[in-house]
């Protein structure tokens, strides 16, 4: 069963990383932080080592744990995005599980806010 689940999220970082040619790296993190399966899109070269990596989904992780102060007041998080010179950084929570992937930063907003849209509706079981 465990096999079966493994098998799914690495179908789903697909899916995800097939949604547009500028995407660079998606990943499925568990609430401790923990990446559960992750893929750099072929041809791309990540920008991070691989423990500066899991330090940076560990944060993520803590960061929701942080945001979650303010749902009460100003709602729950729809998104997390963050544009840095070399790369477009976005975090979207799921009942379970924490997306995040990056794309290109040469992006117009409009089409970010598609690709978001539809890694919400793949992404709603997680």
């Amino acid at each position: 069963m465990a096999e079966k689940r493994k098998v799914d999220l690495l179908k789903l970082v697909q899916q995800i990383i097939n949604l547009d040619p500028k995407m660079r790296f998606a990943a499925i993190i568990d609430p401790k932080g923990n990446i559960r399966e992750a893929i750099m899109k072929a041809g791309k070269t990540s920008l991070k080592t691989q423990k500066e990596e899991e330090h940076f989904c560990q944060q993520v992780a803590q960061r929701r744990t942080m945001r979650k102060e303010f749902d009460k007041s100003l709602g729950k998080v729809r998104y997390v995005h963050v544009e840095r010179e070399k790369v477009s950084q976005m975090v979207i929570y799921t009942k379970r599980n924490i997306v995040y992937f990056t794309m290109e930063p040469e992006m117009p907003i409009d089409q970010k806010i598609k690709i978001i849209t539809k890694i919400k509706k793949i992404t709603t079981n997680l």
